[in-house]
């Protein structure tokens, strides 16, 4: 996959640098960045908003597009209300508080031969059981009710396309009142404040390569682009076999994307 991706954007250009010794090869590769992301929607619905336009600088998590999402907030308000309402439960410990005391008295009255009846003593502890286990059950009704409530809130959530990274907007494919579909693009986002060179060298040369290694890349005279410093950030651990090459990253710093994603870029490499 390697040759047939980037066997046209390779050149090596062998330079002699003393008899017998070594030669300087010239790989060339892409210039890739950080990030380059095609967001979809995680449900199908109309959009209702777009809140941004290609060429808008973008921070993660910020709000890009609103989905219909006005069923989804009435039913999380409904949940909600039901999850906060806990009088019954409260009246079921009030029950629990009131009978515990009766129940203990009336034990103790019971032993000592006073006027409370085995019969008295049963129907009180068994109320008392009864109002207990209440309580258990509505506690229980408390968990699944809360975890509805999260469940009604990420399906709402699941309505808003926020932005996976920081970093500018290139593509925006749906406008207000159109349809998103699960999984098809809404937009683009590329953060090139980071990229690296992936390029394909020969396994002689990469083996005087190491990671953290500092390169130093080159651009085609024509860009005008002056040659930056990265390092090797990734070495692979096979040969493809198509063209017996090796692919590996020089990753660069690129504040104001002074090197745009998308050009060539070349390195100098010694070969034995």
């Amino acid at each position: 996959m390697i040759g047939r991706v980037l066997s046209r954007y390779m050149a090596a250009t062998l330079v002699a640098l003393a008899p017998g010794v070594s030669t300087a090869a010239e790989f060339t590769g892409l210039i890739i960045p950080r990030h380059d992301i095609l967001v979809s929607a995680g449900v199908a619905a109309s959009v209702m908003q777009v809140q941004t336009e290609v060429g808008k600088r973008v921070k993660e998590g910020q709000l890009l597009v609103q989905l219909d999402d006005r069923l989804q907030v009435l039913e999380a308000q409904r949940r909600r209300i039901i999850f906060e309402d806990d009088s019954e439960l409260k009246a079921a410990r009030d029950r629990v508080r009131i009978l515990r005391p009766l129940a203990e008295d009336s034990r103790r009255a019971f032993q000592a031969g006073g006027s409370v009846s085995r019969e008295e003593l049963t129907r009180l502890e068994l109320d008392l059981a009864s109002a207990a286990a209440r309580v258990e059950q509505l506690q229980a009704q408390k968990v699944r009710e809360k975890s509805e409530l999260d469940i009604a809130d990420q399906d709402r959530l699941l309505r808003r396309v926020t932005a996976p990274v920081s970093g500018i907007v290139t593509r925006v494919d749906l406008e207000a009142g159109e349809w998103a579909k699960i999984g098809e693009p809404v937009l683009q986002i590329v953060d090139a404040d980071v990229c690296y060179l992936r390029v394909a060298v020969s396994p002689m040369a990469m083996r005087r390569l190491k990671l953290e290694q500092p390169l130093t890349i080159q651009f085609e005279p024509i860009l005008k682009i002056a040659p930056v410093r990265g390092r090797v950030s990734f070495l692979s651990p096979g040969i493809d076999p198509a063209s017996g090459l090796v692919e590996i990253r020089v990753t660069f710093q690129n504040p104001g994307w002074r090197v745009p994603p998308g050009v060539k870029g070349s390195i100098m490499l010694e070969e034995d």
